[in-house]
This record gives C-alpha cells, sequence and structure tokens, in this order.
C-alpha cells in the first residue's frame, strides 16, 4: 500500500447516484443509547475525513482506505477499540485537510472490522454512533486527532403523533423512490421495510439519500429528530418528482421513431430536465448565452434576446427554422452594443495625419478638427452628418479613411451606386427565406465598433424601383441624427443606436440628391485642383505612392515639376488626380520595364521633354482665349462633372426672312431657353444698342456652341449668348480676354450660378484675367482662398447692360448690320 490516488471511501455498491448501506437491525436504541453515547471531552480522539459522503448515527459505513495517515488510524483503533470521529470533507479535492476544512458536525464511530479486498485495497466497516461537533483538530505526525463535543439529539417518544406521520410519510416516499426506474435499489427497499426504530429509519434514509454533503450536512445539523424528518421529507419529495418526471417525459415519447425522431426525443428530453434544472448544456447556445452575458444592452434589449433565445430552446435542432433562429441570435450578438472605440483627442496629431494623407481640402479638415474640439470640450457629441460633394478623382472617399486614422476609429465604405431596394438599407424582414440585415447593420458588424466612420459612397447615384421601395427613403432614418439614435433594421427587429457613427456621403453631383435626404446633411463641397496644386500632389503623394506599388523606391527617379505639369496640361483633362494617377503608373511602367531588362536606368530624372517619349503624342490641348477678332464670339464659363470649361458662343447673320432663330451645338432645353430671353430682351432694348428694330425682320441669327457631340444645357450662359448676340448684330468688338457666366430673366437682371471655384480653374488655364459674374456671386469668391483668384479681376453685375458696357467695346469689327433704302422699296413694292 505504497501509492493511494483514490478517495476515502468507494461505497461497495455500483449505484452511480446512491450506494446500499447496510444497518444492524438488531439494535435497540433504548437499550444501548447508541444516540447519546458519553465522551470526555478533554480527552483527544483520531479523526477520520470521509470525501463524498456522511455518515448518520446507527448506520454502518463500509469505507475504502485511500490515505496512509486514515490506514494507520484504522490498524490502531481496531486493535484499541476505542471511538474515533468521523467528519465530511467541506472541498473533496482537499488531500491533507485540517478543522477548517471538515464540516462542525460529525459522528462518534468504531471500527467494526476491516477486510481485505483482493484488489490490495482495505475496507473497514464503521458503526456510527453518537452525533458530536467538533472543538478542533490537528495533525500528530501520524494522522489527524482533535476534540469533540456531545451533540445531543432530541428524539420523540413513540406516541408523538406528529414525528410518527412524518417518518411513515418519509418511508412511503422513500420507498417509491427506490422503487422507480431510476434507483432500483433492492436491498435499501428491503431495509426500510422492517425497520421497527423510527429514529434508525430517519438516520437511514438520510444516509442513503442521493444529494450531496452541502444538503446533508443541514440534516445532521438539525438536533430535533421532528424536524429533521420534515427536512428531510422535503428533499425525498423534490427527488421523487424529479423522478417521476423524468419517467413523464419518457413515457410521452414512447412510439415508433426513426432515426430523425430518435435524435429529437434526445435533444427534447435533454431540453425539459434542463429548463427544470435551469442549465443549459447544448454548446450553441450556452455559447450564445456566454457572449449575450458580456454585451452592454439596457434592460429592454436584453429581454428581447432572452425571449428569442428561449423560442430557440423550444425549437427541435433538426429543423430549418433552428438554423435561421440561431443565424439571427448570432447575428445579434455580434453587433457591437454600444462597443466602441475610443476616440483619439489630440488635435494637433489629428491635424498632422489630415495633411499628411490629403494636400488642400481646407473646410473639411477643418471641420473636422471642431468636431474633434467638442468632443474633447464636452465628452459626448452626436456624431455630424457631411456630405462631400465635387469632381470625381479629388480625393472624396479616401479623405474618409483619413479621417478614420485621424480619430482612430474603425473605417467601413458603403457603395450607393445603382442600389436600388430599400432592403438593401434595412433588411428583410425574417419572415422570407434567406433574409439577412441591411447593409448599415453588415458595415457595424465588420466594424466590430457602434463609432466607425462610415463613407456613403456615391449617395448621388441611388436608384430607385417602383417595387423595391426607395432607397433614398430609407436613408431619411439613417442620417437623420435626431432619428438614428433607434435605428430600426427589418431583420434585426430591435432598436440600435447610430448617433455615434461618423457617416460621410460622397457625391459628384448634389442636384440628384433628393430635397429632404440633402437637407438632413452638413454639405461641404471639395473643388477641383489648380495646376500647382496637382504638381504638389504628385510629388508629395501619387509618385511615391506608385513607386512602392511597383517596387521602384530606392532607384533615384525623379521627375521634374515641369515635366508633372506638361502630365497635368497635356494627358489629362480632370478637376481631380485619377486620371494623372494613371498616367503616372504608365510612365513608371516603362521605366520598371527598363530597368528589369538592363539592371539599370539611363535616366533617373524625368523632364518636360521625355514626357512624349514615354507617354506618346500629347493627347489634349490646353483650352486657350481665341481672341477677339470676330464680332459675335463671346467666351463663356461652364461647370461639368469633371470640373470647369471654358466654351465659346458663336452668332452669325444671314439676310432672309426674318425672325428665325437658329440654335446649334447639342443645347438642353435650358440653355436654348437662355437663347430665347437674351434675343427677345434685345429685340425690346434695340434703342440701347442703337440698333434699327426692322433688322430682326430680314436677318436670321444663328447661334452655336461649338463642340457638338458634348452635351450642354443649364442656365449659365445667359449673358454669354446675349452678348454675343448684341456683339454680332452691332459688329462691336469684345472687350480681350474676358470671360463671363450669368443667369439672365426677360428684364434683364443677371442672377447668380454656382461653380464658382471650378469655372475661375478654368479660367485661369486658359489666360482669361478678367470675369464677369452676378453681384451676388461676390460673397462666394470672398470663401475661396487667394490663391485660387490670383491674377483675375472680377467684374460683378446687376443686368445685361452693365454686361454690355464693360464687354462691348467702341470699336467695330465691320459696318453695323443695317436696315437700308433698298430693303425699304423692296418691302413697299
Amino acid at each position: 500500500m505504497n501509492n493511494f490516488d483514490f478517495d476515502d471511501f468507494n461505497l461497495l455498491d455500483d449505484s452511480p447516484r446512491n450506494a446500499s448501506i447496510s444497518i444492524i437491525s438488531d439494535i435497540d436504541a433504548t437499550k444501548t443509547n447508541i444516540f447519546e453515547t458519553e465522551i470526555s471531552e478533554e480527552k483527544e480522539i483520531p479523526i477520520l475525513p470521509l470525501r463524498n459522503t456522511m455518515l448518520f448515527p446507527g448506520t454502518l459505513l463500509p469505507i475504502t482506505i485511500g490515505r496512509r495517515s486514515s490506514l494507520r488510524m484504522i490498524n490502531e483503533v481496531s486493535k484499541s477499540g476505542e471511538v474515533i470521529g468521523v467528519f465530511s470533507q467541506k472541498d473533496d479535492s482537499v488531500d491533507s485537510p485540517d478543522a477548517s476544512d471538515l464540516y462542525e458536525y460529525g459522528v462518534i464511530a468504531k471500527v467494526v472490522k476491516v477486510l481485505e479486498l483482493p484488489d490490495g485495497n482495505r475496507t473497514a466497516l464503521m458503526q456510527g454512533f453518537s452525533r458530536v461537533g467538533l472543538k478542533d483538530a490537528h495533525d500528530n505526525g501520524d494522522y489527524l486527532v482533535g476534540h469533540v463535543f456531545q451533540a445531543t439529539e432530541m428524539i420523540p417518544n413513540n406516541r408523538d403523533r406528529e414525528f410518527n406521520a412524518v417518518v411513515e410519510a418519509c418511508k412511503d416516499v422513500a420507498e417509491k423512490l427506490y422503487r422507480s426506474s431510476e434507483f432500483r435499489n433492492f436491498d435499501v427497499s428491503f431495509n426500510l421495510r422492517n425497520l421497527s426504530n423510527k429514529t434508525f429509519l430517519i438516520n437511514f434514509i438520510c444516509a442513503n439519500l442521493p444529494v450531496n454533503n452541502k444538503e446533508k450536512i443541514d440534516l445532521l445539523r438539525e438536533s430535533n429528530m421532528t424536524q429533521r424528518g420534515f427536512m428531510l421529507l422535503g428533499l425525498l419529495n423534490r427527488e421523487y418528482q424529479f423522478v417521476s418526471l423524468k419517467a413523464s417525459i419518457q413515457m410521452r415519447t414512447q412510439e415508433d421513431l426513426n432515426r430523425q425522431q430518435r435524435e429529437f426525443f434526445l435533444h427534447q428530453e435533454m431540453k425539459n430536465i434542463q429548463e427544470e434544472l435551469g442549465e443549459d448544456s447544448e454548446s450553441d447556445i450556452m455559447g450564445l448565452q456566454s457572449r449575450a452575458r458580456k454585451k452592454k444592452w439596457n434592460e429592454k434589449t436584453r429581454e428581447f434576446f432572452n425571449r428569442e433565445i428561449g423560442r430557440l430552446q423550444r425549437m427541435n435542432p433538426q429543423s430549418p427554422d433552428y438554423q435561421t433562429q440561431y443565424d439571427y441570435l448570432d447575428t445579434f450578438v455580434s453587433l457591437p452594443w454600444n462597443e466602441g472605440t475610443k476616440d483619439n483627442l489630440n488635435l494637433k496629431n489629428a491635424e498632422k495625419v489630415l495633411n499628411q494623407d490629403h494636400f488642400g481640402m481646407e473646410k473639411v479638415k477643418e471641420r473636422i478638427l471642431e468636431h474633434l474640439a467638442v468632443l474633447k470640450t464636452r465628452g459626448d457629441f452626436k456624431s455630424p452628418i457631411i456630405c462631400l460633394y465635387g469632381p470625381p478623382g479629388v480625393g472624396k472617399t479616401s479623405l474618409g479613411k483619413s479621417i478614420a486614422r485621424s480619430m482612430k476609429r474603425e473605417y467601413v465604405r458603403m457603395s450607393l451606386g445603382g442600389l436600388h431596394e430599400e432592403a438593401e438599407i434595412r433588411g428583410h424582414r425574417r419572415t422570407y427565406v434567406g433574409a439577412m440585415p441591411g447593409r448599415i447593420m453588415k458595415g457595424i458588424q465588420q466594424a466590430k465598433s457602434c463609432n466607425p466612420v462610415f463613407i456613403l459612397d456615391e449617395i448621388d447615384k441611388l436608384g430607385q424601383d417602383t417595387f423595391h421601395g426607395d432607397p433614398s427613403s430609407a436613408l431619411l432614418e439613417v442620417l437623420d441624427p435626431e432619428q438614428n439614435s433607434a435605428f430600426h433594421d427589418n431583420y434585426l427587429d430591435c432598436d440600435f443606436d447610430l448617433s455615434k457613427v461618423m457617416f460621410i456621403a460622397t457625391a459628384n453631383n448634389i442636384g440628384t440628391i433628393p430635397a429632404p435626404l440633402l437637407d438632413r446633411m452638413e454639405l461641404i463641397e471639395v473643388s477641383g485642383y489648380l495646376t500647382e496644386e496637382k504638381i504638389e500632389i504628385a510629388k508629395r503623394h501619387l509618385i511615391p505612392q506608385q513607386l512602392n506599388k511597383l517596387g521602384m523606391e530606392g532607384t533615384g527617379i525623379k521627375l521634374t515639376p515641369a515635366a508633372i505639369e506638361k502630365i497635368i496640361e497635356n494627358y489629362t483633362r480632370e478637376s481631380g488626380v485619377r486620371e494623372l494617377d494613371k498616367k503616372l503608373n504608365k510612365l513608371l511602367r516603362k521605366l520598371t520595364l527598363e530597368y528589369a531588362k538592363t539592371g539599370e536606368l539611363q535616366k533617373k530624372n524625368i523632364g518636360e521633354k521625355d514626357i512624349e517619349t514615354l507617354l506618346g503624342p500629347v493627347e489634349f490641348t490646353r483650352d486657350k482665349y481665341q481672341g477677339n477678332d470676330y464680332a459675335g464670339v463671346v467666351t463663356g464659363l461652364a461647370w461639368t462633372a469633371v470640373g470647369g470649361e471654358i466654351l465659346f458662343i458663336e452668332t452669325s447673320l444671314s439676310k432672309g426672312k426674318g425672325q428665325k432663330l437658329t440654335l446649334t451645338g447639342n443645347l438642353g432645353d435650358v440653355m436654348k431657353e437662355s437663347a430665347v430671353l437674351a434675343l427677345e430682351y434685345i429685340k425690346a432694348h434695340a434703342e440701347t444698342l442703337s440698333i434699327d428694330p426692322r433688322v430682326f425682320d430680314n436677318w436670321n441669327i444663328h447661334i452655336h456652341v461649338p463642340e457638338g457631340a458634348v452635351p450642354k444645357d443649364g442656365p449659365s450662359a445667359g449673358i454669354t449668348i446675349a452678348t454675343s448676340i448684341a456683339s454680332a448684330l452691332t459688329q462691336r468688338k469684345v472687350r480681350k480676354n474676358v470671360a463671363m457666366t450669368g443667369e439672365i430673366t426677360l428684364r434683364g437682371k443677371v442672377l447668380p450660378v454656382g461653380g464658382i471655384k471650378e469655372k475661375i480653374l478654368a479660367a485661369k488655364r486658359a489666360g482669361i484675367t478678367d470675369i464677369m459674374l452676378c453681384h451676388e456671386n461676390e460673397k462666394d469668391i470672398k470663401q475661396i482662398p487667394e490663391i485660387y483668384v490670383k491674377g483675375v479681376t472680377f467684374h460683378y453685375v446687376k443686368n445685361v447692360e452693365d454686361v454690355w458696357k464693360f464687354a462691348l467695346l467702341d470699336e467695330k469689327v465691320a459696318k453695323p448690320i443695317e436696315f437700308t433704302i433698298e430693303e425699304e422699296k423692296k418691302e413697299k413694292d
């Protein structure tokens, strides 16, 4: 017996839940006084700690000896015949217990017999006597010894009707329990029927009760035998109800089952048992519940989740609805409810990051820094809904990623181009097959944060579908700071707070965005770049990025500013830098090919003269002012999706039956109306221009805008057309290097127009020095940085006559168109 790694006891019965404990059936308590054995409190007695079981007065318990100290004690007391104290351990895993590891109550016992088992182990038969309490205990070097005190028991006499009734009730329930299919212990049932001593009967049932020591010690602590009987009856009834419930479940499922039905029965049985015990051992449900406990939900959301997971527990795991419900709950707990990243509120760092990633864009950067300042001051604030609009390629989308990096937030991008279903935004209801959350909630789930920077790309290109709803209307709730704190996704079916998400929408043309949606967003214009700005962007960002992509870092390749400018002016036509990036990539690819073939570069400093060799012939010629040598040709300014452009309005006259106006150049309806308005105004004010009104009856007017393949529309060419017609009719020259933009009314009033910055850039590219526009556009000029307007003089006008006074010179190209005497005679004839 050198090694013992098993428990202090192993009951000889092979029942997994309970063990049969024999009892000395011929003992008479009144004669032997077994429950009140006298013991001296001054004398130390051996203490035997037990694991997983408890000895009661009057019972005989077989114990397999495992510890060496216990074996030495048993050998000693079996020879001397002295009594020992038997106490149960509080924690069965403790190998060397002291007094604090033992329950305070136990019994005095004697070793009746020591048996040598065939496997070499020894089993001691322990006879329990009176109930005692433990005062102290210590190790004497061989085993545990200590002082105990007598704990008397209040035993009713045989005529106590209440006690007799409790004993009989305990006996009846115990017999039914041990006759059930769960236990079927005939030895215990036999002893119950043959015991006449009621006190023995109570203790015997307590010892055989299929509960743990934590509940048994409460029985042993009770000194009043009647009260112990009541406590025992309650535990017996609980165990019997559990066994009966299990038997009832089994009876309800006794039928011919195929394989799937059998699996359902096993899960259902386990589920019903777990519901009664308040437990759940199914791994998937336990996983959901474990994740749910970590969520920062409010009471309403947690109640909703508990209700939904209750539905899952009641479902058959083999049914399709089970997987649908599980996927829904998995999505539910995967969302970052009130779990966001901490903002970096260092304003200097944020400004540094924004400047590193993007050149210019001062308005946007200023707005982000203002928001961070509010967060830093207040601590909490609803995120703004920003819409960045401007021509393509100016960096609107990439700016969102830079904002996320500067604030140390997660970044999510959602493309809205061509999206035409409301369900893409709000999700599908779970009643549909294949239902899933909307793309807003998917983005939040992907970010794993409730406060990411969320880019709604190309919001002006949302589609509409009569049969599938209007996605722009679904976005009204998302982009409203007063409503999105309780955003309702159809799939989620529970409100989610989007107020901490920083939504940044991008658009090229805000004219196509519905007015209610536009009203909810803070508009920030991101206009095109000057040539000088593009050169800086190419040097700081585009060229290093392309060298990194092509693996050519460290090769010493450099492009001179003149070379970059030539690429910008002659190989691209855009407001942004996307096409410039492609051209730089093409140029550097050719150098990469040369380097890969020869291992060296013939020329590392690329100048202006090398561009045509690497990129081929010039693709675009710069828009240039065409001079003022011809009457009726006036320079106008227009806004396009790729930035500002200059256009030329040409007017020619031809003799014929009058009052004929011809318009060519692929003009839209608005521009045609502007031409009709201009002509009518000139007819009404012919005297101001010294034009004979009869001219209009004998001359046809033809207005043309070059590049007829390009559609043109908009009201901003109104004053340009009026000046062109006036110049043609009077043959007066137009002032040199002048361009104009503005809408006119029938009264000749000049109205303001948009796209001023882009038009100014186009004018500067063409060499224009004077720009005429409505006086109400002066406020727009003041908001444009000085670098954009440098070198251009602005002339603000209120009506068309102000335009003519400045734009039309007294110098004439030819003789003015007149109504001659010959024509008058012909008219009379």
